[in-house]
């Protein structure tokens, strides 16, 4: 094998990570629905012929932590060597390796010399993917109920999927064939251009290199990590939150974890964690694993650490089979984003403990998935978009206004782009939310409403939240955040109050009012300083001077 030299490692690592830069850039831009195309709800990256991530697009941290495991499912079933150029492997099995069921997987070998040297890989949010209702199916009992499912399966482009049997299979099981189909041929394209780029890489510096740059990469995150770890106050930390219910009952869902730093490893164990649900808000234990390591990496380490099979090396995860964070087949899982931000809580909260000046406070944490649709004429028009909320707070900033939570990412869908491709509905309210957050020493960030009009008859609702009834909780001595609501005004008049996991039927002139909240505070409000305070009354994000309250409450 040729020898790496430091100058060739540095340029060759990090062309792999302009490499998958770029495949997320095309993934983006050659997409066809808005929850791809706008909001950005999907990922890309190259994998070694392992199976390991080596380096990724900054785009859904939940969807890349666990690809790995999304893979070497594939691969256990359809070894590396039996694999020929033009194959490709797929999987979106919540039970093994995948994610949740509209999360679709797809994998490109990399051939050079007639040896596969690595993988392009992607993923994305598919706008429907058929099951019992368009978009999202709440009322799903089974996983059966929400969607297609593809196994870990291995198919050739050319004979299966360009025209062939496999694209038909699921252009005929969508309800939104043009969306659908164009975004799985987005993930084609970002995976051929990183499948490109690595193929140059191998001309240019020769395959051994490549590889053993890949390696090392990988290597060089692991010492970073366990470098931060060997910094960080040793000893075992626990941490709790809940998700609001099931949807079934007003019975809060307990998310427990129990983190343990050593030497130079750390150990998470859900051990008391709830049972798994009826509902759709179980926890695939992909999700579980990348919700855990995403939270590690960001109070623990820096941000220049490359997030790839390394960075998880150091870190072992022990999640209850049949509980909510780990469940049976065949649960349903469409709503694991819940969940999983529960466990992002929960591990922050016991890390709070051990570092409190590297955390932040509970923000609004949850993905809001907000989805209508309409069967016309021509066929189903379906509307998803992800809400997020605001951050919590740190020791030294306040929370992000009004932006996706920590594990997604997804970007704002823009009104004009909403107004060009839907016809029965349209956006009538969308503003920052005053006295959504937590005050403290640092604030929360901001949560947002957002109002819809109906244009149409005949016009369904679906949604999946959280926070409506337990609110984000402060650290040292900050306020919690507010509650989020779902409110629909009837062109008659009434207004109805929605769970925040609910679907129902609209009409022509109904409005939909969708709330998310803000983050907790961090620290006392008596010490935050009278600048941002200033500055906050200015920005009309608070509507009261809270020194006022402070002054007569001295008096």
């Amino acid at each position: 094998m040729s020898q790496l030299g430091p100058i060739d490692y540095a340029v060759i690592s990090q062309a792999l990570i302009a490499g998958a830069r770029e495949m997320g850039v095309k993934l983006i831009r050659s997409a066809y629905s808005t929850i791809l195309r706008e909001a950005r709800d999907g990922s890309a990256g190259l994998m070694d012929r392992y199976g390991n991530t080596v380096a990724q697009a900054e785009l859904i941290p939940m969807q890349l932590g666990p690809i790995g495991e999304t893979l070497r499912a594939c691969l256990k079933r359809h070894p590396v060597e039996t694999l020929q150029e033009g194959d490709f492997l797929i999987n979106n099995d919540p039970f093994e390796g995948g994610q949740h069921i509209p999360d679709v997987f797809i994998f490109t070998p990399i051939f050079v010399g007639g040896r596969v040297v690595g993988f392009g890989a992607s993923v994305a949010h598919h706008l429907d993917l058929g099951g019992g209702a368009p978009g999202l199916n709440i009322h799903a009992s089974d996983v059966y109920q929400e969607g297609l499912r593809f196994p870990p399966s291995k198919y050739s482009f050319e004979r299966d999927w360009n025209g062939g049997s496999f694209e038909r299979l699921v252009t005929a099981n969508v309800r939104v064939p043009d969306l659908t189909i164009g975004d799985f041929n987005a993930q084609f394209a970002a995976n051929a251009i990183g499948v490109l780029r690595v193929k140059q890489l191998c001309e240019r510096y020769g395959t051994d290199k490549v590889e053993a740059a890949m390696k090392e990469m990988q290597d060089y995150s692991e010492r970073r990590v366990r470098a931060a770890i060997a910094q960080a106050p040793k000893g075992t930390f626990y941490g709790e939150d809940a998700v609001d219910d099931d949807g079934l009952t007003d019975d809060p869902l307990v998310v427990k974890a129990k983190v343990t730093i050593a030497e130079d490893s750390v150990e998470i164990d859900f051990e008391g964690t709830c049972a798994q649900v009826k509902r759709n808000l179980n926890c695939p234990y992909s999700s579980t694993l990348s919700a855990a390591l995403s939270c590690v990496k960001s109070v623990l380490t820096s941000p220049d650490i490359p997030y790839n099979e390394g960075m998880a090396r150091p870190i072992k995860i022990k999640v209850p089979y049949g509980s909510l964070l780990n469940p049976r087949p065949p649960a349903p899982v469409r709503a694991r984003m819940i969940p999983a931000y529960r466990v992002f809580n929960a591990v922050m909260k016991a890390m709070a403990q051990a570092l409190p000046d590297k955390v932040i406070a509970t923000g609004f944490d949850c993905t809001t998935a907000f989805c209508l649709s309409h069967l016309g004429e021509k066929g189903y028009s379906v509307y998803l978009e992800i809400f997020g909320g605001g951050y919590g707070a740190s020791r030294e900033t306040d929370g992000c206004d009004a932006v996706d939570s920590p594990l997604s990412n997804c970007s704002n869908a823009p009104v004009e782009s909403l107004d060009i491709d839907y016809d029965f509905f349209r956006i009538v309210g969308y503003e920052l939310a005053p006295d959504s957050f937590g005050l403290g020493a640092r604030r929360g960030g901001a949560g947002f409403t957002r109002r819809c009009e109906i244009l149409r008859d005949d016009v369904q609702l679906a949604i999946y939240s959280d926070r409506f009834r337990l609110a984000p909780e402060g650290l040292q001595g900050g306020e919690p955040g507010q509650r989020g609501y779902c409110r629909v005004f009837r062109a008659n008049g009434t207004t109805e109050e929605l769970r925040s996991k609910a679907a129902i039927d609209l009409g022509k002139g109904d409005i939909v009012e969708m709330f998310v909240g803000g983050g907790a505070g961090f620290g006392r409000l008596e010490e935050r300083p009278d600048s941002m305070i200033d500055r906050d009354l200015a920005d009309g994000l608070i509507t009261r001077d809270p020194r006022a309250a402070r002054k007569l409450a001295a008096e």
